[in-house]
């Protein structure tokens, strides 16, 4: 889709921390971010809505954010990692990966613009526990 965010990011359009990818999904930060690691992982290939998408794609992400969370989660420090899917504001699959340390972190109305070099500390970190 050319007027899709998530697309151009995928495509290189525009610029994004990015944590990780393969032929198929993406993960980068979240430039306003809830915590600081605050991942989104999305399919490069332009897909709407999530229980919409292909069983074979919907199972390969769910995996990939599986396997990322270990990852983010060393890297934060954080005690668990939260997950989010809405698909409202930007109306491409994505699954946000939100590092949390206790209950009712897990709220929108808490996320805060994060700087560049906040975002490329944070996803250097992440990177580092990745390719451990």
């Amino acid at each position: 889709m050319t007027d899709c965010i998530f697309c151009k990011i995928a495509g290189g359009e525009i610029p994004s921390a990015k944590v990780w990818e393969n032929d198929e999904f993406l993960a980068f930060l979240d430039i306003s971010p809830i915590n600081p690691g605050h991942t989104l992982i999305i399919p490069k290939k332009h897909e709407d809505y999530l229980f919409d998408a292909p069983d074979e794609l919907y199972s390969r992400l769910w995996k990939a954010a599986k396997d990322l969370a270990g990852p983010i989660r060393r890297a934060t420090g954080a005690k668990k990692i939260g997950v989010i899917v809405e698909g409202f504001l930007v109306a491409h699959v994505h699954v946000h990966l939100i590092p949390l340390n206790s209950g009712g972190e897990l709220d929108p109305c808490r996320a805060k613009k994060a700087t560049t070099e906040e975002l490329s500390t944070t996803a250097e970190k992440i990177k580092s526990e990745i390719n451990k």
